[in-house]
């Protein structure tokens, strides 16, 4: 199993933080599928061989992903897709 760990500063207010994490998960989920939902500030995402969270903290989101082995081999564009996810949302 393979992970990715990413924080991502951002200076956005909390209502507008969320919606930006909830725009990164729909289009991750377009992009590879990813099924998702909030438990309280944290939003979880799935799908076979991949899962993770995204944690809302002040001035800054977390993310952890844990990759299966077929998704392993896919860390690197995986991981470059959900920066520049991040850093098209919150900048």
């Amino acid at each position: 199993m393979s992970t990715i760990q990413i924080r991502h500063p951002h200076s956005l207010p909390p209502a507008q933080a969320r919606q930006a994490v909830e725009d990164f998960a729909i289009k991750l989920g377009q992009r590879f599928g990813l099924d998702y939902r909030w438990e309280g500030d944290v939003l979880h995402f799935k799908r076979s061989g991949v899962d993770g969270q995204v944690a809302l903290v002040p001035g800054a989101l977390l993310v952890d992903a844990r990759l299966g082995m077929l998704f392993a081999a896919m860390k690197g564009p995986i991981e470059q897709e959900m920066r520049r996810v991040l850093a098209e949302r919150l900048g």
